[in-house]
C-alpha cells in the first residue's frame, strides 16, 4: 500500500515545496513595500476614527497602538506574509492544479490556465468586496458604538490579525463558484445536488459569517448575502457544465441496464 501511494507522496512534496518557495520569495519581495501595504490595511480604521472624532469629544483621541516590545517589527512580517499569498496565489493555485492533473483526462488537464486566472481573480475580488464594502460598516459600527464613554485605543497587533481574517474569508468565499465550476467539469456534482443541498448551505454560510466577521448583524449579512448569491451563481454555472440527468433519461438508463445484464446472464447460460 505504501509503495502505491510513495509516488504520490513525492509529488505533493514537490508541489508543496515550490509553493513555499514561492511563498518565501514573495515575503522577502512584499517586506520592502511592507509600510505602503500597512497603510493601506489601515485606512478603513483611520477613516473610522476620524468619523467617531466627528460624533465624539472622547473619540478625537482615539488612536492606533502597539502593547509589544517590537510590535511594529511583527506587524511588518504579518502585514508582508498577507501580501505574499496574494502574489503568489496563481503559483499556490497551479500546484493544486499539476497535483491533480495525472488524475485528469487530456482535455481536462488544459483547462489550467482557467482554474488559475479565474481563481486568482475571484480571490481578489473577494478582498476587495471586503476592503470597500464590509469593513466600512463594520468598523465605523464597533468603534462609533460606545465611544461617547471611551476613548477607541486601537492594538495594531490585534488589527491586522483581525483584517487579514476578513480578507480571506471573503477570498475564499468568492472562490465558490470556480470551484462548482471545475468539481462540476470533473462530474463529481451536478445541479440537482446543490439544489437539493441548498438549505444546508444557507445554515453553513450564516455560521462561517457568524465566525469570519465582527460581532455585529450588519457585516455578517453583508458576507452572507453574497455567499448565498454566489452559491446560487454556482448552481447555475453547474447546470451549465454538468447538468443532472432528466428522470426519463435515468429510466431509460436503468431499463438499458437490465436489458444489458439479463443479456449476459442468458449468455452466461
Amino acid at each position: 500500500m505504501f509503495s502505491e501511494l510513495k509516488p504520490h507522496l513525492v509529488e505533493l512534496r514537490k508541489r508543496l515545496a515550490i509553493a513555499a518557495g514561492s511563498l518565501i520569495v514573495m515575503f522577502f519581495a512584499m517586506f520592502y513595500f511592507h509600510e505602503p501595504i500597512l497603510n493601506w490595511m489601515v485606512e478603513p480604521l483611520n477613516t473610522a476614527l476620524i468619523e467617531v472624532g466627528k460624533k465624539s469629544v472622547h473619540a478625537a483621541d482615539g488612536m492606533i497602538t502597539t502593547s509589544q516590545v517590537g510590535g511594529a517589527f511583527f506587524v511588518a512580517l504579518k502585514v508582508s506574509f498577507f501580501a505574499a499569498i496574494l502574489g503568489a496565489l496563481p503559483i499556490i493555485l497551479s500546484q493544486i492544479w499539476l497535483f491533480i492533473a495525472p488524475g485528469l483526462y487530456a482535455h481536462e488537464k488544459k483547462m489550467i490556465i482557467p482554474f488559475i486566472v479565474g481563481g486568482t481573480v475571484m480571490f481578489l475580488a473577494g478582498v476587495l468586496f471586503a476592503y470597500y464594502i464590509v469593513t466600512p460598516f463594520g468598523f465605523d459600527f464597533l468603534i462609533t458604538f460606545g465611544s461617547f464613554k471611551f476613548t477607541p485605543l486601537i492594538n495594531i497587533e490585534d488589527y491586522v490579525g483581525f483584517f487579514t481574517k476578513i480578507m480571506f474569508g471573503f477570498g475564499l468565499a468568492f472562490e465558490l463558484p470556480v470551484f462548482a465550476y471545475f468539481l462540476a467539469l470533473l462530474g463529481l456534482i451536478n445541479d440537482k445536488q446543490m439544489l437539493a443541498f441548498f438549505k444546508y448551505a444557507i445554515v453553513i454560510i450564516f455560521i462561517v459569517a457568524a465566525l469570519l466577521t465582527p460581532p455585529d448583524v450588519l457585516t455578517q449579512l453583508l458576507m452572507a448575502g453574497p455567499l448565498i448569491i454566489l452559491y446560487a451563481l454556482s448552481i447555475l454555472i453547474v447546470k451549465m457544465v454538468n447538468p443532472a440527468p432528466k428522470e426519463d433519461e435515468e429510466e431509460d438508463d436503468d431499463e438499458e441496464d437490465l436489458d444489458e445484464d439479463n443479456a449476459i446472464e442468458k449468455k452466461s447460460e
